[in-house]
């Protein structure tokens, strides 16, 4: 009875119903059957802690960008193998992540199997086999009835598929948000965040609720408004495509994310992170110089760094790009104060981040289609201007000397010049 009543789907519940939750008023919300059920919001019980997990943001794989549905256990143990082999791994790169589409039938219990022509050696075997690679391994599933691929998502069998995560040696779940009809973001993942916590195997929760207001009138609320204590990071907006800017379907340009993601800086922080999407670097619909600012940018919002091309078969310009230890350095810095814009003259943009060490990382972020000067001026960045600062190029890999008051650069069309600052 306790089992089917923790597998039970969304109910609505009478008793030690939440101040302005009354039967007809529009911010009734449903309420779901876990461990940190109580008259509070999931996110405001003072019984609920965060994982202690993520403490820097996640690096890793994802196979979503570059195969969508056209994954297998081939692909994943050879970009397990590409990940070791190519230094990824030994840059900070940890998490080989399958998305959706993995997903085969559930047995007569209902656990969850995975798909036998794409997996026949089991989500088990494949997560041993990425393990061996002193890697961690992955896995997607969704909040409704259905994942956006329509492979059974997790709706009604939270627990009993987190337990099967944990069984196969699961450490990263993503959770999406398709074909949840009516549910209650905050609730949903708080329950499956719940289900993860019970399970007593520490994994990685990546809230993919797209940052968008829901469609029902019972949800309106944004992730970083409850996610701290419930997930580890947060989508900002609809899913990244392949492009400098612009729209395709419900998916967004880089720079229409980066602009959306932008003011929630202060959101971020150890543990739980503002999260753009994906990278794209290596998958071919933007320039190199493009890709470097998205790398460059991404890591000055302390974003996720998680690969999306095919590693195993990545040019050399994408392996110096994805391999960049002083740009990596910053999104990994250990202050976890994500950066944003200070400076913003027309399609010219001057970006800084607070570093651990007391410096800063700066960008010079050049949005038109010509080269142009770009200064960075002590007193935008938090320094006062007489000091001076010693000057590192994060992507010439080269010290500049130490200068005063002001720093100037030409920076490509769509590019940027990334600096890091300190005494």
């Amino acid at each position: 009875m306790l089992l089917s009543l923790l597998l039970a789907p969304t109910m609505r519940v009478s008793a030690q119903t939440p101040p302005g939750n009354d039967p007809g008023s529009q911010k009734l919300f449903n309420m779901e059957m876990g461990p940190n059920r109580s008259i509070f919001r999931p996110s405001h019980d003072p019984a609920r802690t965060a994982n202690g997990l993520a403490k820097t943001p996640p690096m890793g794989w994802n196979s979503w960008n570059k195969f969508g549905c056209n994954i297998d256990e081939k692909t994943v143990r050879a970009v397990a193998d590409a990940m070791a082999a190519s230094g990824m791994r030994d840059a900070g790169y940890q998490y080989v992540v399958i998305d959706d589409c993995w997903q085969g039938k559930r047995d007569a219990d209902g656990n969850i199997l995975p798909d036998p022509a794409k997996f026949p050696s089991g989500i088990k075997a494949l997560a041993d086999y990425v393990h061996s690679k002193g890697l961690k391994f992955g896995i997607y599933s969704d909040a409704g009835s259905m994942t956006c691929g329509r492979r059974l998502g997790s709706q009604g069998h939270e627990y009993q598929d987190a337990l099967a995560y944990a069984r196969w040696g699961v450490d990263y779940l993503k959770y999406d948000w398709c074909y949840t009809g009516t549910r209650n973001s905050e609730e949903a993942y708080a329950l499956m965040a719940d289900a993860l916590r019970s399970t007593g195997r520490d994994i990685v929760f990546s809230i993919c609720d797209w940052g968008v207001s829901r469609p029902t009138m019972v949800d309106k609320s944004m992730p970083w408004e409850w996610g701290e204590k419930i997930g580890n990071l947060w989508r900002t907006t609809e899913d990244i495509y392949d492009a400098w800017a612009g729209r395709k379907g419900t998916s967004l340009g880089m720079v229409n994310i980066l602009d959306l993601t932008e003011p929630l800086y202060a959101y971020a922080g150890p543990g739980h992170w503002n999260d753009p999407d994906m990278l794209e670097i290596g998958n071919g619909g933007m320039s190199d110089v493009e890709y470097h600012a998205q790398f460059s940018l991404w890591a000055m919002i302390a974003a996720p760094l998680i690969a999306g091309n095919d590693i195993s078969q990545m040019s050399d310009a994408t392996r110096a790009i994805l391999l960049n230890r002083d740009v990596i350095a910053v999104d990994q810095d250990s202050l976890g104060h994500a950066g944003h814009r200070v400076r913003k003259d027309g399609d010219l943009e001057v970006w800084s981040r607070p570093l651990a060490d007391g410096g800063r990382a700066v960008v010079l972020f050049n949005r038109s289609e010509r080269p142009a000067d770009i200064t960075a001026n002590w007193t935008d960045l938090g320094f006062p201007a007489n000091v001076a600062l010693k000057v590192r190029d994060l992507w010439a890999h080269k010290s500049l000397g130490s200068v005063t008051g002001h720093f100037t650069a030409k920076v490509a069309p769509h590019g940027v010049v990334m600096i890091r600052l300190g005494q």
